[in-house]
C-alpha cells in the first residue's frame, strides 16, 4: 500500500475535512496553535448594547467576533454588514437574521474596498480581536472613513513543539503562523498551505518555503488545494 501524504493542521478541523482527505491518500493531524477567548469589557458590553438600537454600519472579519457580539444582542438588530466570506459571512447570515449584508470579501485588502466604493458609509463599527492587523481601519481611515474598534475577544498563542516531520502544513491565520514557528522550524522540502493572502505574508516573515494560497478563505477549498498539489505531483 502507498505510503499517505502527511499533513498538519494548525487548527482542529472538522472529521469529514479529514476523511475527506484520507479518500485521496492524505494523512491529517490537526493540533491548535491559538486559541479564541471571548473578552468583552463591561464598558464595551454597555456599548454594544447602545449600539444594537441604532442602525450602525459593522464590520466583522472573524466568527469569533460575530459569535461574541451575538451572545450581548441576539441577533436582534438591524445593522448594515460588512464580512469577511464565506465562514464569517455564514456566521453572520446565522445569527444576526434581521440586519443585512452590504458587502462581502475573501480578505481585508478586497473588504475595505468594497467599504470606500459604498458613498454612505461615513462611520464604522469594527468588531474585533486583540491581535487584529492594521490594514482594514488604515485604508478606511486614509479614506476619511471614522472607525469605532471594539475588542470582543482576544486571540492567545498556544506554541506546541512538533517533533514528527510532515509533507505540508497548513495555516489558517497569521496568529497561528506566529505561534508555530516560535517553537520549530520546517524542513525545506515541507510545502505550507495558507488560508489566504494575509497568513501567506505572515508565513514570508519566517520561511521561504514553496507556498499554496488557497484564492477562497475555506476550509474545504484549502483541503482541496492540498490534494490537488499533491495530485500533480504522483503524475509529473
Amino acid at each position: 500500500m502507498q505510503n499517505k501524504i502527511q499533513i498538519l493542521s494548525t487548527k482542529k478541523i472538522g472529521h469529514s475535512f479529514i476523511e475527506f482527505a484520507d479518500d485521496n491518500n492524505i494523512c491529517i493531524d490537526s493540533l491548535n496553535f491559538i486559541e479564541a477567548e471571548e473578552s468583552v469589557s463591561d464598558e464595551i458590553k454597555n456599548r454594544i448594547i447602545e449600539l444594537s438600537q441604532q442602525n450602525i454600519t459593522a464590520i466583522f472579519t472573524s466568527s469569533n467576533a460575530v459569535n461574541a457580539v451575538g451572545k450581548i444582542v441576539s441577533g436582534q438588530t438591524n445593522w448594515k454588514i460588512f464580512c469577511i466570506e464565506p465562514s464569517t459571512k455564514k456566521t453572520v447570515e446565522d445569527i444576526f437574521i434581521h440586519s443585512s449584508i452590504a458587502g462581502a470579501a475573501k480578505d481585508a485588502e478586497e473588504l475595505s474596498q468594497k467599504i470606500i466604493e459604498d458613498k454612505f458609509v461615513k462611520q464604522i463599527v469594527f468588531f474585533c480581536g486583540n491581535q487584529r492587523r492594521d490594514l482594514l481601519p488604515s485604508e478606511l481611515n486614509k479614506n476619511g472613513i471614522e472607525v469605532e474598534e471594539l475588542i470582543v475577544y482576544n486571540t492567545i498563542e498556544k506554541p506546541q513543539i512538533v517533533s514528527k516531520k510532515y509533507d505540508g502544513i497548513l495555516f489558517f491565520s497569521p496568529s497561528a503562523v506566529k505561534s508555530f514557528f516560535s517553537t520549530n522550524n520546517l524542513e525545506e522540502e515541507t510545502v505550507i498551505f495558507t488560508i489566504g493572502k494575509t497568513t501567506a505574508e505572515e508565513v514570508k516573515n519566517f520561511s521561504n518555503n514553496t507556498m499554496v494560497v488557497s484564492e477562497i478563505p475555506d476550509t474545504a477549498k484549502l483541503i482541496s488545494e492540498v490534494i490537488k498539489y499533491f495530485s500533480a505531483i504522483k503524475t509529473v
